[in-house]
């Protein structure tokens, strides 16, 4: 007869209590190192995402016109000038951008970019009632634009500015709606048109000419305003926003980017936090922070100061 063998009630303790220790800590180390996968990816995505919409937003304020910045409280509030807003209840920044695609132009067969408005009026070849801009092609500048607004914005649509002259950022832009010096052709933004006779002519495009107007010699030509503006924010209840990017609006024509009917807009960032901005002389710098949807109470910040 052979002898059987068994586990001890000793050795059934004893393996108990290892395999015990061994679930504890094996437990709590997965835990730790599943939270810090989860802390390092969450991160990472938050730095690339913020970084990516700071980089968007840079981009298009770089070519703002720097008196045209305002501020507002909410979509139809009144505007004030950057410089003047104070505070984290502005959720809105607004600025006149000139048609940076457009200058930019199209690549020629002798291989060089040629700009599709030149930015430089003959003053001498204009009139009270015409400017002659030699090398703009107003054709060129019509197509670019009804590209980029898919075809609801046209050259009829646009406006000059001229660089150093005097800025009424409350009504030189159409900003609250009272366009009396813009349609004189007495607001910091002149409405014009093309003329089909000539395509490097622009002409009023008003009962009103540019008899009496300040005209300069260098112009930008500007199609659309933006604004970024964070909505379904409350920042007294410590809530996130959908930052958006607001385009394809004219505030010299009386269009607001809340009502205007062929606006078009586009996410910037979700989950936003904070938005807010400063503005010192032409400096500007806008902070944007981003909270997880993972991890509770974390979010990145980026701030951008564009020149």
């Amino acid at each position: 007869m052979k002898a059987k063998t068994a586990f001890t009630l000793l050795e059934l303790v004893f393996v108990i209590v290892i395999m015990g220790i061994i679930g504890k800590f094996g437990v709590e180390f997965l835990a730790q190192t599943y939270k810090g996968f989860v802390s390092s990816s969450t991160n990472a995505r938050l730095e690339a995402s913020t970084a990516t919409a700071a980089e968007v937003i840079a981009a298009r304020l770089q070519y703002r016109i720097k008196d045209s910045v305002i501020a507002r409280t909410s979509p139809t509030a009144t505007p004030v000038g950057v410089t003047s807003a104070s505070g984290s209840n502005y959720v809105v920044l607004e600025w006149v951008g000139y048609d940076v695609e457009g200058f930019d132009g199209q690549l020629y067969t002798n291989s060089f970019y040629k700009p599709d408005w030149s930015g430089i009026l003959d003053l001498d070849a204009g009139n009270a009632t015409n400017l002659f801009s030699p090398e703009t092609n107003t054709t060129a500048v019509d197509n670019m634009i009804q590209y980029l607004s898919g075809g609801t914005t046209t050259i009829n649509d646009i406006a000059l500015y001229f660089p150093g002259s005097n800025s009424d950022i409350q009504t030189g832009y159409g900003w609250d709606g009272n366009l009396t010096d813009v349609n004189n052709q007495q607001g910091t933004m002149h409405p014009v048109k093309n003329v089909a006779a000539d395509i490097r002519m622009f002409t009023s495009s008003t009962a009103h000419d540019f008899n009496g107007t300040d005209v300069y010699e260098y112009y930008k030509l500007a199609w659309t305003a933006y604004a970024l503006v964070i909505e379904n924010y409350d920042a007294n209840n410590d809530s996130t926003g959908t930052l958006k990017l607001y385009y394809n609006y004219q505030p010299w024509l009386g269009e607001n980017f809340s009502t205007a009917q062929n606006v078009k807009s586009y996410t910037v960032m979700e989950k936003v936090s904070t938005f807010q901005f400063t503005a010192v002389d032409s400096i500007l710098k806008v902070q944007l922070c981003v909270k997880s949807d993972l991890i509770e109470e974390y979010s990145i910040c980026k701030e951008k100061t564009v020149f």
